[in-house]
């Protein structure tokens, strides 16, 4: 009996865990640590969301069993935020799911779509569940780029010319997580009708939909004319609204798709709690002032981390979108690793950030930054930073 399960022996080391750990550990012992290494969004959700949350869930009708797909309210208020935003057409019955999170909607429709051994394309690096969850649910991963120049598609190619089997599905993710980097319409434009032309189903992964700075809005693949055809869409009402904890989000697009997630779902889950969907309506349906004013929050976090890690030796390129900076590490201390380096960055400098190995092998070299402590706290950290810094013989630039 001590032989390990077939799933547990499929799924690669996590990475990150071992850096959470150690933060863990010095937080219980008493250190302030300045955890810039989870995406966890510090502010609150809007007010008049959870004053709806706490009305519904005074009724006594609605704590039994919900809708899996999602009552009809909330996959109605999604397709009209699609309508809003992308002009985007969307059926709230055929074309509209709700999931607990994407990063549940992304598993539950890898279990759907995928047989054992099919190959699946996943950006390198990537947000975990990009290539866990087809892991689990049986498939190879065979990784193309995150940057999205020539050479990704000439990776693409590369893989329908030399996999076997022919790959069936291409996850997409930007705003990228980790990577921070954005995509035009015109690149979805290509990918529509490369997908087409190589009978690929595209997941694209829009959790970072309205964390976009400098006045340049997002785009999703579905404004893409037939983009329906081939390809669902994943968004998440965790970051747009600070709900993370809530787990609410949603995925879009292909009906054949969708039907396939709905319907894995209903036999895994009876959907999100009643007053949470009831509330996650009057988030979508409600003002949107707080959509803005987290913007331009964190584009001010931005801003202040981007200079003040500047002066303290350490140069990260400005994010154009999501929570996050994809920052080499300092080139005096490149030999570390990513890993390494993090830990020394906790354990000398009370700084979490995540190590970018732990988003797939390509990501050696950086560390995923987040932007969920407020400017005061990003400049207590850019202070630490320099102080370990100098301790390290790195040359920093004189205070001003």
């Amino acid at each position: 009996m001590s032989e390990e399960f077939y799933r547990m022996k499929r799924l690669p080391p996590y990475v990150i865990a071992e850096v959470n750990a150690m933060r863990a550990a010095a937080r219980a012992a008493g250190r302030d640590i300045i955890d810039l290494g989870m995406g966890n969004p510090d502010l609150p959700p809007p007010a008049h969301v959870i004053e709806k949350l706490c009305e519904v869930a005074m009724k006594p009708d609605a704590h039994g069993y919900s809708a899996s797909k999602g009552i009809p309210g909330i996959r109605k208020a999604q397709a009209n935020y699609y309508g809003r935003r992308f002009n985007v057409e969307l059926d709230p019955e055929t074309e509209v799911v709700m999931t607990m999170g994407s990063k549940e909607g992304l598993a539950s429709l890898a279990t759907a779509i995928t047989a054992p051994g099919d190959v699946v394309l996943a950006p390198n690096p990537s947000y975990p569940i990009h290539t866990f969850g087809f892991i689990i649910a049986g498939a190879t991963i065979r990784s193309v780029p995150t940057t999205p120049d020539e050479r990704y598609w000439e990776s693409l190619d590369r893989a329908m010319k030399y996999s076997v089997p022919r790959p069936s599905v291409l996850i997409v993710n930007y705003p990228s997580n980790p990577t921070a980097e954005t995509v035009d319409l015109a690149f979805y434009e290509r990918l529509v009708a490369w997908a087409k032309e190589n009978k690929v189903w595209i997941l694209s992964d829009l959790a970072y939909s309205e964390l976009y700075f400098d006045g340049n809005p997002t785009r999703s693949i579905l404004e893409v004319p037939g983009a329906k055809d081939v390809a669902v869409e994943f968004t998440s009402m965790s970051k747009t609204f600070s709900m993370a904890g809530w787990r609410v989000g949603f995925a879009v697009g292909n009906r054949q798709l969708i039907a396939a997630l709905t319907r894995v779902k209903s036999y895994l889950d009876y959907g999100a709690f009643t007053p949470i969907q009831a509330a996650a309506c009057a988030a979508l349906n409600g003002p949107q002032d707080i959509v803005e004013m987290n913007r331009n929050l964190y584009q001010k976090r931005r801003d202040v981390m981007v200079e003040a890690f500047g002066r303290a030796g350490w140069e990260i390129p400005s994010p154009k979108a999501s929570m996050f900076a994809w920052a080499p590490l300092p080139p005096a201390l490149a030999h570390m690793g990513s890993l390494e380096f993090s830990k020394q960055l906790l354990t000398q400098a009370e700084v979490a950030v995540a190590p970018g190995v732990g988003y797939g092998e390509d990501g050696e070299g950086f560390v995923r930054i987040a932007m969920v402590e407020n400017e005061q706290r990003l400049r207590q950290a850019a202070r630490n930073i320099k102080r370990y810094l100098t301790s390290m013989g790195v040359n920093t630039p004189a205070a001003k």
